[in-house]
Formats: C-alpha cells, structure tokens, sequence
C-alpha cells in the first residue's frame, strides 16, 4: 500500500543518493549519452538505476493520444474538471503518462477545489524535476518527469499541511495503477548477442518492459567497448520485467532455452568471448530452484548431445547499455540475430 510513509522513505533516499547534485546539474532534456539515473520505485520501495528515455515528435505521437501529446510534450494546459475532484477509494500510484515512472502517491491527493488533480508531495524528488517557467506573463514553477521530460504541471506554495506544496498536475499526463495488482517480477538472461535476445523475450505476452546491458563482471559502469575486450568479465544480458499472472518464469526460461545453444563454452554462433556466455541470473531463491530444475531437465531429454554449459548465478548491478543498443533490431525492422 502507498502510504506517506512511502513518501518519506522516498524523500530519504532521494536525500542519501545526492538529489542536490541532480538539481544543480544539467537538467536539459537527456540525448540517453549520460548514462542511467536513480529512479525511485513506489512499489518495491527501492531506488533503480534506469536510462532517460528521448524519443521523436513522430514516436511521441504514436505513443500518446492527442491531448496527452499536447499536454506532456508541448507543455500544454487541459481544461480543469468543473466538478470536485474524485479521489480514488483504492491505494495506488499514479505514473507518468508517457514512460510509467511513478510520480504522485494516492494519499497524498487532494481536493483543492481548482478542478486540476492536485497532490501534497512526489513519491521522491528523484523521479520529478522543476523548472522556472515565465510563460504568459507568470512566473511559475513547472514540474517534469525526470525520466521522459514530459511537462506535467506547476507546483504552488499553497498547499496543505505538511509540504504546503500543491503540485497542480494535468490529468491526461497520469495514468494510474491499483497497489493491489502484484508487484511485476525481474528475470535476467544472457544467451548470446543482447539484440536477438531482448528481442525474443520484448514480443511476449506478459513481458512488461526490457533492457539490454551488462553484468556478472567486476568493472564499474563499463561501455560496449570495454565489455568487447573480454576483460571485464560482465556478459551481455537482457533484463526483464514481466507480469507473473500473464506469463511465468518456468515459460521465460523455456523461451531462454530455444533462443540459443547452451552446449558452447563462451560462444554463440560466430560470436566469441566470455561476455557471449550462456548464463541464468537469478534474482530470488525460487528462480535459482526453477532454472536448477528446468536445466536438468533439459539435460535428461537428450536433445543436446554436449554437456549444456550455462551458468546459473545471482542477480548482480546491471549496467544499462548505450541507448543505441536498446530494442536494436525492433529499431531496425529485423526479427533476429542470434544462431539458434
């Protein structure tokens, strides 16, 4: 449940993680070039080190509706709802319209009778950021999704107790989710060539969002060029966040085990070195139980000849690659790289 407890846990972080030197940095809209930022999570009640998302007019506009366009990328205003404002009887969060990053707790909604959806506090400061906005003849004060840059309103010093904030916020920039639906699941696989990878796990049912990076090594923020080298020890991953009631882990890893051939030592096809290594990473002790399982498994039916060599480890950071690498083929029209 989304309480002012989960606001302040946000705050704190967002305090300890140095939000100070993200306010008084460069906070023009990110070219994906600076690498992740912290985004607080209001579900897990963590902070996740996530890419800016940049897109085009035109990937903008098949994204959104309309109005949502108008409002989150040209800064536009909606009309205020001439009635009183619902306030929802459920727990929840509300989430940035154009990347779903979460912004706004339910309890920290109120009525402030100016027909905008209007709230006390952000779940942290590190998931907005603020602007000076001296348009039509105001100075005012503009709130932004720090992760997409969508325009999402004004903040006002008018508010109630204990901020005395009014975060004034238009409505067709949130999307809201019930704090009753199960939290989604991670699931991080390397079989190869990240590309093909990410691919195959984006396109199924049940697979909410995907990631290509780095990890399993021992060096810092690496780039594509150091993973190239073979020194760093990190693999080429996907990172997977997926709904459990739409599609189960026991189905990714059946997924895992068809996209690549898990009997050659550190290669795939005709790419060769350690970060093309066949490897599960699992991030609880009920996804190491499964993969142990379904690897023997696969073992006992024969299908491979060789001795299946992928690894099965714990979940370490993830190192979010280069923007370019990120839905690669989808980017390109192509369906496929790796060598099954």
């Amino acid at each position: 449940m989304f309480t002012a407890r989960s606001v302040v846990i946000g705050l704190a972080l967002a305090a300890l993680l140095g939000v100070a030197c993200l306010l008084g940095g460069d906070m023009s809209e990110a070219t994906g070039e600076g690498g992740p930022i912290p985004i607080f999570n209001a579900r897990t009640g963590k902070v996740e080190q996530l890419q800016r998302i940049v897109r085009a007019d035109s990937e903008w506009m098949d994204l959104l509706t309309p109005e949502q366009y108008r409002v989150t990328r040209l800064k536009g205003t909606e009309r205020p709802n001439p009635g009183v404002c619902e306030l929802p009887k459920q727990a929840g969060v509300y989430q940035c319209v154009g990347c779903g990053t979460d912004l706004f707790a339910v309890d920290t909604k109120f009525d402030s009778g100016t027909g905008w959806p209007s709230f006390w506090n952000p779940v942290s400061s590190l998931n907005i950021r603020t602007e000076p906005d001296d348009s039509h003849g105001m100075h005012r004060t503009e709130v932004l999704c720090a992760r997409c840059g969508a325009h999402l309103g004004h903040v006002f010093e008018d508010g109630p107790p204990p901020t005395g904030r009014r975060y004034c916020i238009n409505a067709a920039a949130l999307s809201f989710v019930n704090a009753t639906a199960r939290p989604l699941h991670k699931a991080t696989f390397a079989a190869g060539c990240f590309w093909g990878v990410e691919e195959a796990f984006r396109t199924l049912n049940g697979v909410v969002s995907t990631r290509v990076g780095y990890t399993g090594g021992t060096l810092k923020t690496p780039t594509y060029k150091d993973v190239c080298t073979g020194k760093t020890g990190h693999a080429e991953a996907v990172e997977i966040e997926f709904n459990p009631d739409e599609v189960s882990y026991e189905q990714l890893l059946d997924v895992f085990w068809s996209i690549h051939d898990p009997t050659t030592l550190n290669r795939q096809g005709p790419d060769v070195g350690s970060q093309y290594r066949s490897v599960v990473f699992f991030h609880s002790s009920q996804q190491e139980a499964l993969a142990r399982a379904s690897k023997q498994k696969l073992e006992e039916s024969g299908k491979h000849s060789s001795r299946i060599v992928t690894q099965i480890a714990p979940a370490s950071v993830f190192y979010v690659a280069e923007d370019y690498h990120q839905q690669y083929l989808k980017k390109r029209g192509a369906a496929s790289c790796h060598v099954p």
